[in-house]
């Protein structure tokens, strides 16, 4: 009855009707009708509907409208994302699902609100959320609302493979892997192309050469990296590998790796000075014959063919290495900007055997193709040598494996930075892409070649590993 007074009060009020004295006996009879009781109950019913109404109408418009922000993807990279109801204040939902993931490569776990897998397609997803909220029936359709998901395509993607020109003047194959021995152990070598080649059709610049020299018990094995502003590296790289391997199997003089033998025999049994200065007199003398002759050889080539020797220029690092029976000889020449490293049997130590023409030599990369490189003070510091009773891995890289892999100089000769290195190789990796070194694993040559399709930012340099294990 009270409630029915004062909201027909407050209703003769906006009219702007008073009730005087003399009417209160008459406005009594009136509110005690059981006909404006009824209207009265009838018309409070209905308003509050009305605003219960619009609080869902209007809660609903939030969300509709409430931003929520989703990371963004990439093409083939796990993507996972957590929708936090509670953070965006959907705790007054009572069911709720997410459509439009067909053919995205995503997908969503109802129970942890949990958005994930490996999206395929790239864009923006528009991702479907229905829902229902507290005080709407059962039979009340879904609400919709779309959240956005920025997928980037995979950079990958975004770069032709262009095949070079098969019928220009040493064209050479795009992409080579090989597996064999060297010595009694393994050897496996892949040559990539890099992406700033393949995406304009140019050449690998890269290349390698090895061969176990049966007539006095040496192996070989050569590394180079043509110079991207030379017009015909891709030659000048293969020339100074394939020379450097033909030096020693031509060159090689039995009496004088008699000496050696026998040096190195007494320097194993008692290491001192005048042992060490006859192995270094041999590898300096030997090797910088080597690397003279490549260096010749290039010259020659280019003058034979009319053309400047700097379309030549390419980096050489060469390694010469024999098995005793109290060890291994490990004898090593470099010129550029590609390292040797060699990891002890257990890999608690490396031994950079080369220093590279970074930082050291402070004038950037040289080439075996200048002359210059045999007058120069620093010649001795090209030359490497060891002798060890067993390693686990001696590896000659281009800069398209060290720049991504070891990003300085300096960590090169850090043993950690090797393992984490091989770890990266052995499946530690974004690709999960696996070399697996066991001597009977007749796909290794394959294994490494697709390990070297890493994806690293700015890093689109041929690349060339080999790895003796």
């Amino acid at each position: 009855m009270e409630e029915t007074k004062r909201y027909l009060q407050s209703l003769l009020f906006q009219n702007k009707i008073d009730i005087p004295e003399s009417k209160q006996t008459l406005f009594e009879d009136f509110i005690n009708n059981e006909n404006n009781i009824t209207a009265v109950k009838i018309i409070k019913e209905k308003q509050r509907m009305i605003m219960q109404n619009w609080n869902l109408k209007n809660r609903i418009d939030d969300i509709t409208h409430q931003s929520v922000f989703l990371p963004n993807g990439t093409v083939n990279k796990i993507y996972e994302a957590k929708i936090d109801f509670a953070q965006l204040g959907w705790i007054d939902f009572t069911s709720f699902e997410i459509q439009n993931l067909e053919e995205t490569g995503l997908t969503f776990d109802h129970d942890s609100k949990l958005l994930f897998g490996i999206p395929i397609i790239s864009g923006d997803l528009k991702i479907k959320l229905l829902f229902k909220i507290e005080g709407e029936s059962e039979e009340t359709p879904f609400h919709e609302k779309i959240m956005t998901v920025i997928v980037n395509p995979d950079p990958k993607s975004l770069w032709k493979n262009i095949e070079s020109d098969r019928n220009a003047p040493f064209a050479k194959d795009d992409h080579v892997a090989i597996s064999s021995t060297f010595l009694d152990k393994k050897i496996v070598v892949a040559s990539k192309r890099g992406r700033s080649h393949a995406n304009v059709g140019s050449f690998r610049e890269d290349d390698f050469a090895f061969k176990n020299l049966d007539s006095n018990g040496w192996s070989v094995l050569g590394v180079s990296d043509g110079a991207g502003s030379a017009a015909l590296s891709r030659k000048g790289s293969k020339l100074a590998c394939d020379t450097v391997v033909d030096y020693f199997e031509q060159n090689l003089d039995k009496e004088n790796l008699k000496d050696f033998d026998e040096i190195l025999l007494e320097h194993y049994k008692k290491t001192d000075l005048e042992t060490s200065k006859k192995i270094s007199h041999f590898v300096y003398n030997t090797l910088l014959k080597a690397a003279h002759f490549v260096n010749q050889k290039i010259e020659e080539f280019a003058g034979n063919i009319d053309e400047e020797l700097k379309k030549f220029h390419a980096t050489l690092i060469f390694a010469l290495v024999k098995k005793y029976d109290f060890g291994y000889a490990i004898l090593t020449f470099g010129v550029g900007d590609c390292p040797i490293g060699l990891l002890n049997k257990d890999l608690t130590e490396v031994t950079l055997m080369n220093f590279i023409d970074v930082g050291e030599f402070g004038g950037g990369t040289r080439f075996i193709t200048m002359p210059e490189i045999f007058q120069s003070e620093k010649l001795s510091s090209r030359f490497g040598f060891k002798l060890v009773d067993d390693f686990s891995y001696l590896m000659l890289m281009t800069d398209g494996i060290y720049d991504p892999k070891f990003v300085v100089e300096a960590n090169l000769e850090k043993i950690e930075k090797w393992n984490e290195f091989l770890s990266d190789l052995k499946g530690n990796n974004q690709d999960n892409s696996k070399v697996d070194f066991d001597d009977e694993n007749g796909d290794v040559a394959a294994q490494l070649s697709n390990w070297m399709d890493f994806w690293s930012p700015g890093n689109h340099d041929d690349r060339t590993l080999a790895i003796i294990y």
